[in-house]
């Protein structure tokens, strides 16, 4: 049986920002994040990211709850209240960072690089996370 298009587009919506930073993230390996410009970057990418996130997990749970599918709902539910809570935490010790590092701290770079790191965990676990539930959602309740 093939799920309802509202589920589908649930899933599309929630993957798609994940995919994309799954993608870029990497390209800031590449780069020096001593570099005011490449660091203002990829905060940016961070702040935007997880704002986005948020948005689709925010539509996803209203799409699933309209497919009266409450348990997914609350799932990706959890989804956007992860990215909300990971987004003010993420910018919180990027600022910090980017603070001693423009206070003279030469650790501060490693650091920030340790994060960009976490990031990309955090976005790999949670996109595996979500393609491994997919055949679950998918189903017909």
């Amino acid at each position: 049986m093939m799920p309802a298009p509202v589920v589908l587009f649930a899933i599309v919506l929630l993957v798609l920002p994940m995919g994309y930073f799954l993608l870029q993230a990497p390209a800031f390996l590449l780069v020096k994040l001593d570099d005011p410009v490449a660091s203002g970057l990829l905060r940016g990418m961070f702040d935007k990211y997880y704002l986005v996130l948020a948005i689709a997990g925010a539509v996803g749970t209203i799409a699933f709850a309209i497919e009266a599918r409450f348990v997914a709902a609350a799932c990706v539910a959890v989804v956007a209240a992860f990215a909300m809570a990971a987004r003010g935490w993420f910018l919180r010790q990027m600022d910090a960072e980017l603070r001693a590092r423009d206070a003279g701290d030469r650790d501060a770079v490693r650091r920030l690089r340790r994060l960009h790191w976490g990031g990309m965990v955090c976005n790999m676990l949670q996109l595996a996370a979500v393609v491994a539930s997919v055949p679950f959602i998918a189903e017909a309740p």
